[in-house]
């Protein structure tokens, strides 16, 4: 018998416990392609940071769109590619998405911006809580439970924020229901209690599903219990807080679907929705600070009033209200140094913003300053003023916030156009008033306040505004945009 190995024997037994040449070529090949995928998901992650800095300033909010939009088509790009999906769904999917989106953006006026945010939040929502859900329904096998978990907490976060969003939607929009105005703060004793035992059933089925990772009635009760609770939580609160539902419902689409991200283990979903989630938290809190409220506060509901009919001076008997029309506006305006614009969301609804835009230009040539002061919640989102006043091609250099008050004093002229409770003294001087503390223009302070209103009517909130009757404020009535295209008119012609 040989004791000596044959050659031919070693080298069948070494081959034999090695890979083929096509499974190593195969199993580099797959990690090369796991690499480019994880980088080109860091890359896009970086524009994403790259382009929520550049939004925080009205000079390069557009550039910062569109690094954001890049670092988006990036990741969308690497998704589509990575295989195993139904292409003719998704090709449908984009042209119907992509008619519906771009017909609903091109149509929509600037008064109706903030409705169309608010269902671009919802849509997220909703969109993030239907793929988590057939992400479950179509699994072979049992999930693991923390992708479970992430399941019913991408549907709850998702489905709240798609009802809430329809609500505020609502609001938004001035609707009814057999009479009674949406956008005004609907209460009910317990209401606050009813939301807590909400949100501890919301938890228990989340632990429920993870317990029980094919508890298919979990996921359907955290369907339904979770659009309940986006109306509930929604329904309380008033109209002037609106400005600050908008930035967290943004926020919890974000969160909606960062948490999908886990239950598809999609890093690209996961770095954009936290960083969407995160951006819309800290722009909330800012929101807040601008109108000295808590975001408890604000979740709690109750601010805002029916406001009184048009032209409405039922509390303002007895008051002297001084009028001026636009040919007596020009003569004190061509008086005037220096000029702050105010504007409100009486602008946005008069689409006045290209008719002062002209008005400013015409007084930078007669030698007087324009600047504009954009109140944080002013209009009905966040952002609102900026982007009418961009519109209109307003210099960027020409926009400050609350740091104008420092020169109020000083100011000859400041003209309020459709603004309200930004500029209402009571939330500095009235303790008693629902606004009280709200850091606000102190338009009072100026020489001359020129208001340009259609009535008396109060402001959004439905609080009465002292400042139209004091000695230095003179009200021109009527649709802001004539009203402006009249001073326009004067200008040219003296």
């Amino acid at each position: 018998m040989d004791l000596v190995p044959s050659l031919s024997s070693i080298l069948a037994s070494v081959t034999s416990t090695m890979p083929t040449t096509t499974q190593a070529v195969s199993a580099t090949n797959g990690a090369l392609l796991q690499f480019a995928v994880t980088l080109s998901y860091a890359i896009s992650a970086v524009f994403f940071v790259f382009g929520l800095k550049m939004l925080s300033s009205p000079k390069t909010a557009r550039n910062g769109n569109r690094v954001a939009m890049l670092g988006m088509l990036i990741a969308i790009v690497v998704t589509l590619l990575r295989g195993g999906l139904e292409w003719p769904i998704i090709v449908a999917g984009l042209l119907v998405g992509g008619l519906v989106g771009g017909f609903a953006a091109r149509r929509v006026a600037m008064t109706g911006m903030p409705e169309l945010v608010a269902l671009f939040n919802g849509s997220g929502g909703l969109a993030s809580a239907m793929v988590a859900s057939a992400e479950f329904w179509s699994a072979e096998d049992v999930l693991r439970v923390d992708t479970a978990v992430t399941v019913n907490l991408s549907v709850l976060i998702g489905m709240v924020t798609f009802t809430g969003s329809l609500i505020a939607f609502g609001k938004l929009r001035g609707m009814s229901i057999r009479g009674v105005r949406l956008s005004n703060p609907l209460v009910y004793p317990g209401q606050h209690v009813v939301n807590l035992v909400l949100l501890l059933a919301a938890a228990g089925l989340i632990y429920a599903l993870g317990a029980n990772p094919t508890a298919n009635w979990a996921v359907i009760l955290m369907l339904l219990l979770a659009m309940l609770l986006g109306v509930l939580l929604t329904i309380p609160i008033g109209g002037a807080d609106m400005p600050v539902v908008v930035a967290l419902l943004n926020s919890y689409s974000g969160l909606a679907a960062c948490a999908t991200g886990f239950v598809l283990e999609n890093p690209g979903l996961i770095i954009s929705g936290s960083l969407v989630g995160a951006s819309g938290l800290i722009l909330t809190q800012i929101m807040c600070k601008a109108m000295n409220r808590s975001m408890i506060n604000v979740l709690a509901g109750g601010f805002g009033q029916e406001a009184a009919g048009p032209g409405s001076t039922a509390s303002a008997e007895g008051l002297t209200v001084r009028q001026m029309d636009p040919e007596e506006a020009v003569m004190v305006l061509e008086a005037a140094q220096n000029v702050v614009v105010i504007p409100g969301y009486g602008m946005a609804v008069a689409q006045a913003q290209h008719a002062v835009a002209e008005m400013a230009e015409l007084l930078g040539k007669k030698d007087v300053s324009v600047k504009y002061g954009i109140h944080p919640v002013a209009g009905r989102m966040p952002g609102h003023m900026n982007v009418l006043l961009a519109e209109a091609n307003v210099p960027y250099e020409q926009l400050h916030d609350l740091d104008l008050n420092s020169e109020m004093e000083q100011t000859d002229v400041v003209i309020v156009v459709g603004a309200n409770d930004v500029v209402n003294p009571d939330a500095r001087d009235n303790p008693g008033s629902q606004i009280y503390g709200m850091p606000i223009f102190n338009v009072d302070k100026a020489k001359t306040v020129m208001v340009l209103k259609r009535s008396l009517n109060p402001g959004y909130a439905g609080i009465e505004n002292p400042l139209f009757f004091l000695q230095n404020t003179v009200m021109l009535f009527g649709d802001a945009k004539a009203t402006i295209t009249g001073i326009v008119s004067e200008l040219k012609s003296s």
